[in-house]
């Protein structure tokens, strides 16, 4: 268990020390045009940390809706075999 801890946060390390050398490298403003007249100016790290967590959370909510529907199946499942073990107990 000890070890495991270690580990993690020495991955932890690593992975913010990854992402600082990248901004650090990485910090030569862009501009994003989005329609005519309407432009944001940022840092290149900003744009690619920024699409990379929306990105994520676009995934987490396209399996949500699977997830929750998963569990309500399971739910019923537990609910139903409960059901089925009273009348095996009963002998209906």
């Amino acid at each position: 268990m000890r070890l495991f801890k270690y580990l993690s946060r020495t991955l932890w390390v690593l992975l913010f020390v990854a992402i600082f050398v990248f901004a650090r490298r990485n910090d030569d403003l862009v501009t994003l045009r989005f329609i005519p007249g309407l432009a944001w100016e940022a840092p290149l790290v900003l744009v690619v940390l920024t699409s990379f967590i929306l990105g994520a959370l676009l995934g987490v909510l396209a399996c949500l809706s699977l997830w929750v529907r998963q569990r309500r199946e399971i739910l019923r499942l537990k609910r139903e075999l409960r059901g089925k073990g009273a009348d095996v107990q009963t002998g209906t």
